[in-house]
């Protein structure tokens, strides 16, 4: 099974109990946290990557670091199935997915806008407002940087792309000169 089709999977379990706790933003703040963690902390994974640490002292260095990280009886339980689950390393993709989950539940449609280099707030503003008029849905705006882009924005919005970008453009040309 592909670690998106993992991620979903858990994903729905965990909103369908934050749903019913009337908890779907917290919970989904909680996994996004605790997935930084995981990723910025090689200490961590190297304890479930080492057959040599037992399950009882896995889980333990666990439950510390979520008790220490506030998170909620929930969070908590959710993490520790999916530790237990052997999993953990999906964390981030579980987080994810139960992210554009809930914000579909709310109606809110996601839009990851990729540019050359950061933008100013007030473009944002503005994409967000067109976005929301042309889909008829609230737009949540996940913002990206990608150098290689050159100069220009790449929006997706579901399957959707409009590439704005100089790279495409050059490609574009490249492209229309070579069969010239």
């Amino acid at each position: 099974m592909s670690v998106g089709a993992l991620g979903k999977r858990y994903a729905r379990a965990i909103l369908e109990l934050a749903t019913e706790q009337g908890r779907l933003e917290q919970i989904g703040q909680e996994l996004t946290e605790f997935a930084a963690l995981w990723n910025g902390s090689p200490e961590l994974q190297s304890v479930f990557a080492n057959p040599e640490v037992s399950l009882p002292a896995r889980k333990a260095v666990l439950s510390e670091v979520l008790q220490s990280a506030g998170a909620s009886e929930l969070a908590r339980n959710s993490i520790l199935y999916i530790a237990d689950s052997g999993r953990l390393s999906a964390l981030p993709s579980i987080a994810s997915a139960y992210n554009e989950l809930a914000e579909a539940a709310s109606g809110v449609i996601r839009a990851e806008v990729t540019s050359a280099s950061p933008l100013s707030d007030v473009y944002y503003a503005q994409l967000q407002k067109a976005l929301e008029q042309v889909t008829g849905h609230k737009v949540s705006i996940a913002k990206k940087t990608d150098p290689a882009l050159i100069a220009g924005v790449v929006t997706r919005v579901g399957d959707k792309v409009f590439d704005g970008s100089i790279r495409s453009r050059l490609a574009d040309l490249k492209d229309s000169l070579k069969s010239a």
